[in-house]
């Protein structure tokens, strides 16, 4: 005969995991994987790195219920989440995601004399409407660099602290990060950078 119990909440279910129930973790866990899947899915690179994120976000939560009071399971996951994945990101800003040559980039970005640097190009460029449009254009790492560091103007050392780097690394991810930036302006340029 079925029994109509009710499903236990997330609360109950948080509950039972912190006194030891782990058949009570792996109902919780089963109730939320498949959207928190779908969140680090679309926001990671492949499958493997949201798998990453998933098995982190559950790890950290399963710690979190044994230290804090849970009142709103689902954002509380997903804020986890988001961390794991920042956290994920944060582990790889040291190895760029393409092998390309500061004299490449350079070439892309028209820097041919020794005069011309991307930070003046930037500026000259900031009042341009497709300086905006570039700069969405820019995977997220880049993006945030310079923000960082040009819009939201902090220091070398505070930008550097923010992403978790080096100020070497840093230094080098802002570089290259100026460089596709200028590349990118250029390419929307009307007459494709020429002038």
């Amino acid at each position: 005969m079925p029994t109509n119990d009710p499903e236990p909440t997330d609360e109950e279910l948080l509950a039972r995991s912190v006194r030891g129930d782990e058949r009570a973790f792996g109902s919780f866990v089963a109730r939320h994987r498949i959207g928190l899947h779908r969140y680090a899915r679309m926001l990671s690179r492949n499958d493997t790195d949201a798998e990453d994120v998933l098995q982190d976000t559950f790890l950290q939560a399963w710690r979190g219920a044994h230290a804090a009071t849970v009142r709103s399971v689902r954002p509380w996951l997903f804020t986890i989440a988001r961390h794991a994945l920042q956290r994920q990101r944060l582990r790889r800003v040291d190895t760029p995601t393409e092998a390309e040559s500061l004299e490449s980039l350079g070439a892309a970005a028209g820097f041919a004399d020794a005069d011309a640097t991307p930070e003046r190009f930037a500026m000259a460029l900031e009042e341009r409407s497709l300086l905006r449009a570039a700069l969405a254009a820019l995977d997220d790492a880049d993006r945030e660099v310079i923000v960082l560091r040009e819009l939201e103007q902090l220091s070398g050392d505070e930008t550097a602290a923010v992403l978790g780097v080096s100020l070497e690394a840093m230094k080098s991810r802002l570089h290259r990060a100026r460089l596709r930036l200028v590349a990118e302006v250029r390419r929307r340029l009307p007459d494709g950078g020429t002038r």
